[in-house]
């Protein structure tokens, strides 16, 4: 090898080199957070599962199903981190293209029930006003038999006041186009509707009108926790969730905490297997019910990292 050829080795070598490095930096930033013994949870979104016997490590990412479009991007700490690991979970399959199709039929009461059988006259006139007054979204024909709660939720997502939405789990599939790496989910659509059957309808369609006579106050709120979770603020989401929003009121064990309890023990299962990246709402990740701690009582030891 002549000295051309060799300062040039030498120079891929050092950028190769470097930039194994700065992932590895960015990977690792958080365990001075934990030696620093903060008192409240650190501001961040990213987490490093490791220990209790693991031969690689694995990663909680607490996402945002909806954001503006210009607020929802990756981090280098997230891209590196995509770029190591075996395997996403989501919370349900989102690269399963038909499942998600034939997902509709989940979205709908049961007993062929209606909004309008809910409803007074008023109650449901107001409700189909606000629905047409917003054009942007789903022609209210489609919603009268959908679940009042899932009806709500398009209420909250038009509170963001942009142009263009996207989702950080739409993000992380964007990129993972790059790897061609396998998706998976904790849940199934079907679960995850199924849990609205639980909730009295009557009880959620009278959730939905409080939305529709309130809707300015809900949107005021939908753009505070956009804030919050810019911020990486994993406490004040998990207050804002417990007192912010009443459809989750009364129902944050079916909703919340049964589910991270259920997903603690299937990721036990799991995390011996494989390095994986676990990308579920962010609301699921902080609390003494919330994943991060679930997964501490197992013995795995969870390390914040800088995003």
């Amino acid at each position: 090898m002549d000295k051309k050829q060799s300062r040039l080795q030498y120079k891929q070598d050092k950028k190769g080199g470097l930039h194994r490095w700065k992932q590895l930096m960015l990977l690792s930033a958080g365990l001075l957070w934990t030696c620093l013994g903060f008192s409240q949870t650190p501001h961040t979104l990213l987490w490093q599962i490791s220990g209790n016997g693991l031969k690689k490590p694995s990663y909680l990412f607490g996402t945002m199903h909806i954001l503006c479009t210009d607020d929802a991007h990756l981090s280098d700490s997230l891209r590196a981190v995509i770029a190591h690991i075996d395997e996403v979970y989501f919370e349900i399959d989102i690269s399963d293209m038909s499942g998600m199709l034939g997902s509709m039929k989940y979205m709908r009461m049961n007993d062929s029930k209606k909004l309008s059988d809910l409803l007074t006259p008023k109650e449901y006139d107001r409700v189909k006003a606000y629905f047409n007054r917003h054009a942007a979204m789903l022609p209210f024909g489609m919603l009268e038999r959908f679940k009042p709660m899932l009806i709500s939720s398009l209420i909250e997502t038009a509170g963001l006041d942009c142009q263009t939405t996207d989702g950080m789990e739409l993000m992380i599939m964007k990129e993972l186009r790059t790897y061609n790496k396998p998706v998976n989910g904790l849940e199934t659509v079907e679960f995850q509707a199924g849990l609205f059957d639980s909730i009295p309808y009557e009880q959620q369609a009278r959730e939905l009108v409080n939305y529709v006579d309130s809707s300015d106050e809900y949107k005021k709120m939908t753009r505070q926790l956009a804030e919050v979770y810019k911020e990486q603020d994993l406490d004040k989401i998990d207050s804002m969730s417990r007192q912010g929003d009443p459809s989750m009121s009364g129902h944050m064990d079916l909703l919340l905490y049964d589910r991270n309890r259920k997903w603690a023990k299937t990721l036990a299962g799991l995390l011996p297997k494989k390095s994986l990246l676990v990308a579920v709402g962010a609301a699921h990740l902080p609390g003494e019910n919330g994943v991060i701690d679930l997964l501490r009582k197992q013995g795995y030891t969870l390390t914040p990292v800088k995003n």
